[in-house]
């Protein structure tokens, strides 16, 4: 097993190694403290290619004296993966509350990270209050730590005759961390949906499996001009995906 610890900085330190483990602390504190919000990445969702991701985290909390600091978020999963933020910025929202914000920068290329380490994440806190209060909360949120997807559509012939046969085809693929390549993502259901010109909306026409190359493949009936594409809802350790629209025109 390859096994090593990197660090790097962007508002503070990254580890993501088969060595690290999240600190022995167990849930605590005095007074009233109270963390109330975690969000990471703006939706709980972190969606990591084979390039670099900066990945933001903020944690609300309240206290009647008003919050005054907080110490670096660290943020595990599976596979013993581990990240580290910077010291976090508290930004108050009135007298009570304020959110503490802070980076971390995962780096793929040069970090050790595992396909393993996709799946859910947790969040540890540490929030200190004015009037010496304070909350320790491990799990105090959580998020999905998702591998990158990419996806393809191409419907043809292009222009097709009205009534005619269009066929369909795509490709979804998925980065692999310890290979820095986007592979073939096999017997994944994907939708093949169609918007007609003009309209806002788009229809989902039926659901289509990659095969064990990745491929997609379906036929439909050309009716009218309009756009077809396939969308890939993911799953708990790959990231939704929608491929760029392509534009039939129907004679």
């Amino acid at each position: 097993m390859r096994m090593r610890a990197t660090v790097a900085a962007v508002s503070g330190a990254l580890a993501l190694s088969a060595l690290a483990v999240p600190a022995a602390h167990a849930d605590g504190g005095y007074g009233d403290t109270r963390i109330t919000k975690v969000v990471v990445d703006g939706d709980n969702k972190v969606t990591v290619g084979a390039t670099a991701k900066s990945i933001k985290v903020s944690v609300t909390a309240v206290d009647n004296s008003g919050i005054l600091s907080a110490d670096a978020f660290d943020l595990y999963g599976p596979d013993l993966g581990l990240l580290s933020t910077g010291r976090p910025v508290c930004k108050a929202a009135s007298s009570t509350t304020s959110t503490c914000t802070a980076s971390v920068l995962v780096d793929p290329r040069t970090d050790y990270l595992t396909n393993a380490n996709a799946g859910t994440w947790y969040v540890d806190a540490w929030i200190d209050a004015k009037d010496g209060d304070f909350v320790w909360k491990q799990k105090s949120g959580s998020f999905k730590f998702q591998r990158a997807t990419k996806l393809t559509a191409n419907a043809t012939p292009e222009p097709v005759k009205k009534g005619r046969t269009l066929t369909v085809t795509g490709k979804l693929t998925r980065v692999n961390w310890e290979t820095l390549k986007y592979g073939n993502y096999t017997g994944q259901s994907v939708q093949l949906q169609f918007r007609k010109k003009g309209a806002k909306t788009y229809t989902t026409l039926k659901t289509v499996k990659t095969n064990s190359k990745g491929d997609l493949r379906t036929t439909v009936k050309a009716s009218v001009d309009g756009y077809y594409r396939y969308v890939y809802a993911g799953n708990s350790i790959s990231a939704a995906v929608t491929s760029a629209a392509d534009f039939v025109d129907v004679k």
